[in-house]
């Protein structure tokens, strides 16, 4: 159940905003304080709990603030812009905006949107995104166009996505729309094409949006008074590809599709909506939570002076302007359950009556009444519970699909187009998991895979990749996937295996292996490859280069250093190739991440030495000096670990310079390019041989010192000893 409490207004006096209302209420630093900018000259920092203000600023006559402010989470401050391009933050000791700081921009701005965790962000009318930070640094810098001429951003919003910064936005242009999605942990922007739904043939008026599992749910308010939803993918199989989506919908006629003024919707939880407008049934404005789970309507609340068409909600408060006030309206939403949805029975009935026993007869075929222990009785219900238990038929019956979602996906991945089975794919992940959702998951992978098989240019490489992504699949669940993607050279799927499965056989391992050593430069650079692995340290692996840096003497290994008499003179020759083979990356970022993939996976070395001598010779060498570049970046901290996120560990780094040296010893000691990295390798292992034995030395003497250490303690005396090590 949702339910509405009682409102209180939050100004005493009217807002001085113009005819569209304020341009917004933000969460300021401080719990239960909201900064309400109005669309005129003011700004005024409100206390809720207390319903009365805690400070104003203004601008001066003749300027006006076109954004509304919000609160730097970081720092404390407020920002706000005025006449589009002068932005303005000041702090609560501040009395006058114009003695605060002020930066002038060189575009026009949209928002700022700022939330707890990271730093706010700036977004420009023509769609381009900064961080405040670095706008800051250069307000003049040249501000990019992103989207088209005559596309005009319409909404936006900013949240947290697995501790990762997105925002959205969404435009329009000549009755079409389109989604743009920033992630700024890969600096992707994806733009996605809103399609029209058989049933919808209006235009959305109002927008909302929030976070489940991996997609992110929006939802539009529309002229006809449905509301649609849209499911976006948070990682889309091609995020620099302008992919087309189709709205679904969601509620049917929540307000009257010829509401003179604006409609708003925001989405309150996963399973509740507040929908702002009029009904279908009546002129006056309404505030209603509706239920989207059971398609109900939970809590109404009439608004008989009207209203902007604005809503805002945070924490458990709906802001809006109902006249000219600012008012807050508390609500309550519980856990979504088919009960709650329709009321509890004992609050229909009438109470001369609440002590009677009765139930429902469906067996009745004729006027779905209510049978009871005793006719008599039972003639004496009212009824409104009559026409209750016809209402809660007719729900129950609507809340249940005839065909599981699971089946339809099954069904569509024998017969549909690609573009349909991703849309029921979606559906079927965007539905709570059952127990047997690893097994259904396997199921339409290999029904993908067998209908490739059967038609080949059927290839349905965006649904594998979702699929993949969900975290249940094993090889030994499907085992033609991998194959398939190496029959295709498909290195994104393979990496992706490479993360999610535990069980992958030694020579699938390096047939991948043999494929991304092999895999040409141009080729990687058109994939979209995760390079999480090596983000942390992507300014030394950048197209193969890397800045010279200084020798290096951390944990007691230098590679220009000479401790063999016989290696002295090879290495003396070309001093500067030396210098560039320690450290330079012999190998692409990108490149770098794949192999980054294998060195995680597990593996048996019974089984795999076999099939890693016939990888070519030129292969290995090539891993054995990316290999050996890891091992320089280890040995640049003491705790002798790489950057970034589950990056190569320094086990890992060694074992498999074992593995492809015990493999190959008798091939790559034969050629010429493997003479100067082998030496390096000799040296390395000599390095190490001298530091145990300096350790071995170093143990006796702590032996020692723990002797002494235990004598003292026994005595009980306090006493002054010098000890001499050498």
């Amino acid at each position: 159940m949702a339910a509405l409490e009682e409102g209180f207004t939050l100004t005493a006096v009217p807002l001085g905003s113009g005819p569209d209302g304020p341009l917004g209420v933000e969460q300021s630093d401080k719990t239960d304080q909201f900064l309400v900018t109005d669309s005129g000259r003011t700004v005024i920092l409100y206390k809720v709990s207390d319903q009365k203000p805690l400070g104003s600023w203004s601008v001066k006559q003749g300027q006006i603030i076109t954004c509304p402010a919000v609160c730097n989470f970081q720092t404390g401050e407020y920002i706000v812009v005025h006449d589009n391009k002068v932005l303005r933050i000041w702090s609560n000791e501040d009395v006058n905006l114009d003695k605060v700081f002020k930066a002038t921009l060189s575009a026009e701005v949209y928002r700022i949107h700022s939330i707890q965790g990271t730093e706010p962000l700036v977004l420009f009318k023509e769609g381009a995104i900064r961080g405040l930070e670095a706008l800051l640094a250069e307000p003049q810098q040249k501000i990019e166009t992103v989207i088209s001429d005559e596309e005009v951003i319409k909404w936006t919003k900013f949240f947290m996505v697995f501790r990762h910064p997105v925002l959205i936005f969404i435009t329009e242009k000549h009755g079409n729309y389109f989604a743009y999605v920033q992630k700024f942990n890969s600096r992707i922007l994806s733009k996605y094409t809103l399609l029209l739904g058989q049933e919808e043939k209006s235009a959305a008026q109002s927008f909302s949006a929030s976070v489940y599992r991996k997609f992110i749910s929006l939802m539009s308010l529309s002229s006809d008074g449905c509301v649609y939803e849209t499911l976006i993918p948070i990682h889309p199989s091609d995020p620099e590809k302008n992919q087309k989506i189709v709205r679904s919908l969601l509620l049917k006629s929540v307000v009257s599709g010829s509401a003179r003024s604006g409609v708003a919707l925001t989405i309150l939880d996963q399973d509740h909506v507040a929908v702002l407008g009029p009904p279908l049934s009546a002129s006056k404005e309404c505030l209603s939570i509706w239920n989207t789970k059971f398609q109900t309507l939970q809590a109404s609340k009439e608004l008989p002076q009207g209203t902007s068409g604005q809503l805002w909600y945070h924490g458990e408060n709906l802001f809006m302007l109902h006249g000219k006030f600012l008012t807050v309206i508390p609500y309550k939403c519980e856990v979504s359950s088919l009960a709650g949805a329709l009321g509890k029975l004992k609050h229909s009935q009438d109470p001369d009556i609440h002590a009677m026993t009765h139930f429902v007869n469906w067996e009745t075929s004729q006027g779905y009444g209510l049978g009871s222990e005793n006719s008599e009785q039972s003639k004496r219900i009212p009824n409104q519970f009559t026409e209750f238990q016809l209402r809660r038929r007719k729900i129950e019956a609507s809340v249940q699909p005839e065909v599981p979602p699971s089946t339809q996906l099954l069904a569509a991945v024998q017969k549909d187009s690609e573009k349909h089975i991703e849309v029921e794919l979606r559906k079927f992940l965007a539905v709570k998991r059952t127990p047997d959702f690893h097994t259904i998951i396997g199921d339409v992978v290999i029904g993908l895979l067998g209908r490739y098989k059967a038609e080949p240019s059927f290839y349905p490489r965006n649904c594998l990749m979702q699929l993949i992504q969900t975290c249940v699949l094993s090889y030994s669940l499907c085992p033609g996937l991998m194959e398939f993607a190496l029959e295709k050279t498909d290195v994104q799927i393979l990496q992706l295996c490479l993360q999610q499965f535990p069980d992958i056989p030694e020579s699938v391992t390096c047939a991948c292996l043999k494929i991304f050593l092999s895999i040409g430069d141009d080729s990687l650079q058109e994939t979209d490859i995760n390079m999480e692995s090596v983000s942390d340290y992507t300014a030394i692996i950048q197209d193969g280069e890397i800045e010279e840096q200084t020798e290096i003497l951390q944990n007691g290994f230098n590679p220009e250093e000479d401790n063999c008499e016989n290696c002295a003179q090879e290495l003396t020759e070309k001093p500067q190739a030396a210098a560039e083979e320690s450290t330079s990356c012999p190998v692409t970022g990108k490149r770098a991440a794949l192999l980054n993939a294998i060195l995680h996976s597990a593996y048996s070395e019974t089984f795999l030495l076999p099939h890693l001598k016939d990888i070519p010779a030129q292969h290995i060498t090539l891993f054995l000096q990316y290999l050996y570049f890891l091992y320089l970046k280890c040995s640049e901290n003491a705790t002798m670990t790489l950057p970034g996120i589950h990056p190569p560990t320094l086990n890992q780094i060694m074992d498999w310079i074992c593995l492809l040296l015990d493999a190959n010893f008798t091939v790559v000691v034969m050629l010429p390019e493997a003479k100067r990295l082998l030496l390096s390798l000799y040296k390395f292992v000599k390095s190490q041989i001298s530091i145990c034995s300096e350790l071995n030395k170093i143990e006796v003497s702590f032996r020692e010192l723990q002797k002494l250490n235990q004598e003292k303690t026994n005595r009980e005396l306090y006493s002054i000893e010098v000890l001499e090590l050498f």
